[in-house]
């Protein structure tokens, strides 16, 4: 590709960072609180607030399952973050996070109905978050923790879904592997791979990376052909069955033990060597070319590091992949949490789920895949993007009677049809609301050339 057509595409893909510092000073933020009820006139308050409000008060105390009644706990998300590790931009604290948490808002908001609150915490201790989380739990139906480095983000995870009362979920590891596995799915399939016995390798095993494969091997991938890479005293190196992997990789050794059975040893080239498949979630510029062009034929290259990919699209593609992805919007196939976590929760909460189990995520990641394999799978289509809002009931859905079936649904009588009609109610009120504001005036008009 000539230097020209490089220097555009690399315009295109800096542009939305270009637009966001123009768009985000002009809103002053992404998501406001609004009231979802009648205020005829102000008699209404009355009803809303002192006196009526007793009763309702009176009612959850005496019956605490009300407070779904009463209340919009059923329907509120936190987003809880530390800012340790956001984005690819690392520990940059909980102020500079806050951006990408009202974008999580937003997102939770306008594909999934679910009203979603970003709580920035200005702590790193793993055990103040976690007490944190337990103290706010009434208000909220679920709490979604968002870029907490790793290791704690696995104890943090772990205590928290065993002490509180609600359904907490890591959105970088859930929330990632399902979307990635729904991807790699269809991408096997598209270039007539068998997905379970597919040569898998993994560039890096940090949360993202530790969830995908977790839910993949519990989804049927063999992990006899897997092979995970990871910094190892400084260097990259390929994980072997001898080494001591859960004193290298707390919360993730038992499972890393399982891989490279046939003892494949060495860095990046030995990784990539006869490959039919990579995920990387790793960082910037670490898949070259030559490393593609050493892979099985019709290789998929998944390169979901965000902002900057391991390897920008148009250079995977002219060094031989198959099917390229990354977790960028503006790219076509984006594996990105985005088209997981609002359709998930819309499930959950609407079931009254005690917890997201991975087989929860399992069925929303087939009926993600399902949506792009009805309307015909191509290189450069091998997952629904986000304009495709069916998608989100539809994974409610699937995970409102998967929860059914595993017995963690605080509700057991709903029906797959009633949850799409309900859900699918929700998400188009909420955009529909959106787009009333922006038609009225109420959400300004963005800037001329934004």
């Amino acid at each position: 590709m000539d230097k020209k057509n490089v220097d555009e595409l690399l315009a295109k893909a800096q542009k939305p960072g270009k637009d966001a510092m123009i768009m985000h000073p002009h809103y002053q933020g992404k998501v406001q609180v609004m009231a979802k009820c009648a205020v005829r006139t102000l008699k209404d308050f009355a009803i809303w607030y002192t006196p009526g409000v007793a009763k309702p008060c009176k009612d959850i105390h005496e019956n605490p399952e009300k407070v779904f009644e009463h209340t919009n706990k059923g329907n509120m998300v936190a987003v809880v973050s530390d800012g340790t590790r956001v984005l690819g931009l690392g520990d940059i604290g909980a102020e500079a996070g806050i951006p990408v948490m009202e974008g999580k808002g937003l997102l939770f908001k306008y594909l999934g109905g679910v009203d979603a609150f970003p709580v920035c915490l200005d702590t790193k201790d793993p055990d103040k978050i976690i007490e944190t989380v337990l103290i706010i739990q009434p208000c909220f139906g679920g709490v979604n923790l968002e870029d907490i480095s790793q290791p704690k983000c696995f104890r943090i995870l772990d205590e928290l879904r065993n002490r509180a009362r609600i359904p907490i979920w890591h959105d970088d590891q859930q929330g990632t592997a399902a979307v990635t596995f729904a991807g790699m799915y269809n991408a096997a399939k598209f270039v007539g791979k068998d997905f379970s016995q597919l040569k898998l390798a993994f560039l890096g095993i940090g949360a993202a990376g530790t969830a995908c494969l977790r839910v993949m091997l519990t989804a049927g991938l063999n992990p006899a052909n897997v092979r995970v890479l990871d910094i190892i005293d400084g260097k990259p190196t390929v994980i072997t069955q001898d080494m001591d992997t859960e004193k290298l990789f707390p919360h993730r050794g038992e499972m890393l033990a399982q891989t490279n059975t046939k003892g494949v040893k060495g860095g990046m080239k030995e990784l990539f060597k006869d490959m039919d498949a990579v995920i990387g979630y790793a960082g910037p510029g670490l898949i070259t070319p030559e490393l593609i062009k050493s892979m099985a034929p019709k290789p998929i290259v998944f390169a979901c590091a965000n902002p900057v990919p391991e390897i920008w699209p148009w250079d995977a593609t002219e060094a031989g992949a198959a099917v390229m992805a990354t977790g960028r919007s503006d790219f076509p196939n984006q594996v990105n949490n985005s088209l997981g976590f609002p359709g998930i929760f819309r499930g959950t909460l609407d079931i009254r789920a005690k917890t997201i189990t991975d087989g929860m995520c399992i069925a929303a990641a087939r009926e993600l895949a399902k949506v792009a394999e009805e309307k015909g799978l191509r290189s450069d289509y091998i997952i629904p993007s986000m304009d495709e809002w069916e998608v989100f009931p539809r994974e409610a859905a699937a995970v409102a009677m998967q929860a059914i079936e595993e017995g963690v649904a605080g509700i057991s009588d709903l029906t797959y049809e009633q949850e799409m009609k309900k859900a699918s109610e929700i998400i188009k009120n909420t955009r529909d609301s959106v787009q009333l504001l922006m038609k009225e005036g109420h959400i300004p008009p963005a800037p001329e050339g934004v």
